[in-house]
């Protein structure tokens, strides 16, 4: 049951006026862009919402290609084109954009001049993520607490750059690259080759030609999501990611193998900091320098030893896999959330968070995340949604035929929620064993900070 109670309710905060609940049209038609496990998330929490009736995602994957079999007489289904001419093929009451590429592309402008209503940030306001340099100088104009950092666009700047930093910085492409874009150095010398590579080109083409070089910090990483309407936000519950392939924070970084919400971390005075030193200065900041920002906001953060918040990164956009736990713990219509965004009169109280936790496993391709394989046949899905309280989301996948095929590097979020997280991890951890695929990866340690290791 959803609960209303201070440790559960969403922390939001009024930068101008109440937020008043928008007329909305009754059950809309939401077109959901993108192919990944945050969309699949997003398609399947949007079809619980009263005020929704259909949901198409594009170009979706083998999980959005069917309607659940809870979902009553609602409709989920896949289309193949372009985001604008889907819209307008299937007039379309709200469009809800996943990735961050189309965003710093400008889509959500696109679809705005065509009179549609868009859930995610304008080209200039997506800068936030597609360029991590505007994003260091924002914090620097409107104080939002993040490390410190030089930027190098001449290799011949570099060196003196790298060496002012007392201990090996973090070098990060300052352009989107899939979340792959960033080498934490354990020697000077490796900061210089991977910064070297970055400024080349050859390792992430244009989007590296840039380079942020950044203190590193130690503590442990927080993710934050908030709806925001350009003025007024809420935020979702604190999460905790796990980037490297392998138990233990151990093996490559990937786009994330696995998380868990709500952090033990997050306590409320912690998230009363966040909401107040970094979403409220980096809203009001945003809409005071003419970008006003219309969207998710997802904050990753550093909690020091000392308890201090610290601002690594913005993305404009909702979290991979992050979003898979949050809509499990989220109760209410989201539909109507984040439609009242959109048109910038956020309602916060169409939403409530359940008094649950929620845990996800990602599973992995072989290969992953160098060069996963495609095309292997996925067995015991069925089986795995049969455990209580699991969603399986899908993200790497595709039909052929009736067969479900792994289809990109990670092809299933495998989430559960209880009413303890330790129940939430067995229960998904029973469905993950449920599923096999030739040569499948996955962790078997997440929620380790919380819980200890399996």
């Amino acid at each position: 049951m959803a609960q209303r109670g201070p440790r559960f309710t969403p922390g939001w905060r009024r930068l101008g006026a109440p937020a008043r609940r928008a007329p909305v049209p009754v059950r809309r038609k939401v077109l959901v862009v993108g192919s990944g496990g945050r969309e699949h998330a997003l398609a399947a929490r949007l079809l619980e919402s009263e005020s929704v009736g259909a949901v198409i995602v594009a170009p979706g994957n083998a999980g959005t290609a069917r309607t659940p079999p809870w979902a009553g007489d609602k409709t989920l289904s896949n289309a193949q084109g372009q985001p604008l001419e889907i819209a307008r093929r299937e007039a379309v009451d709200l469009v809800v954009i996943g990735p961050e590429a189309p965003l710093t592309a400008g889509l959500a402008d696109e679809l705005a001049r065509a009179g549609f209503a868009v859930f995610g940030p304008s080209e200039s306001a997506a800068r936030l993520e597609g360029s991590k340099a505007f994003m260091k100088d924002l914090c620097a104009r409107h104080g939002l607490p993040t490390a410190r950092h030089e930027v190098v666009r001449d290799e011949r700047e570099l060196e003196a750059r790298v060496r002012s930093f007392a201990a090996p910085p973090v070098v990060k492409a300052d352009g989107l690259c899939a979340g792959k874009g960033v080498v934490v150095a354990e020697t000077h010398e490796e900061a210089l080759g991977a910064a070297r590579h970055m400024l080349s080109g050859q390792a992430f083409g244009d989007a590296g030609r840039v380079v942020v070089l950044e203190e590193r910090l130690l503590g442990a990483e927080l993710s934050i999501h908030a709806i925001v309407d350009g003025e007024r936000f809420m935020l979702l519950p604190a999460a905790q990611d796990h980037k490297r392939l392998a138990d233990g924070d151990q093996g490559p970084n990937t786009g994330g193998m696995g998380t868990y919400a709500p952090a033990p971390l997050a306590t409320p005075a912690l998230v009363q900091r966040i909401e107040r030193e970094i979403f409220a200065k980096a809203v009001q900041g945003m809409a005071s320098e003419g970008t006003p920002f219309r969207g998710t906001l997802f904050a990753g953060l550093m909690v020091t030893p000392a308890g201090d918040p610290t601002l690594l990164e913005f993305n404009v956009r909702f979290g991979d896999p992050e979003t898979q736990v949050l809509m499990l713990s989220l109760a209410g219509d989201l539909g109507d959330a984040l439609a009242s965004a959109a048109a910038g009169k956020l309602d916060a109280s169409a939403l409530t968070v359940r008094a649950e936790h929620a845990l996800c496993v990602v599973l992995a391709a072989p290969g992953y995340p160098g060069s996963p394989r495609t095309g292997d046949p996925i067995d015991g899905l069925e089986q795995a949604e049969k455990v209580p309280g699991v969603r399986v989301f899908h993200a790497g996948t595709r039909l052929e035929g009736d067969r479900v095929v792994t289809a990109g590097g990670r092809v299933l979020g495998v989430a559960a929620r209880a009413n303890s997280l330790a129940v939430a991890r067995a229960r998904a951890y029973d469905a993950v064993g449920a599923i096999h695929f030739e040569g499948m990866q996955h962790r078997s340690d997440i929620a380790y900070r919380a819980l200890g290791a399996s």
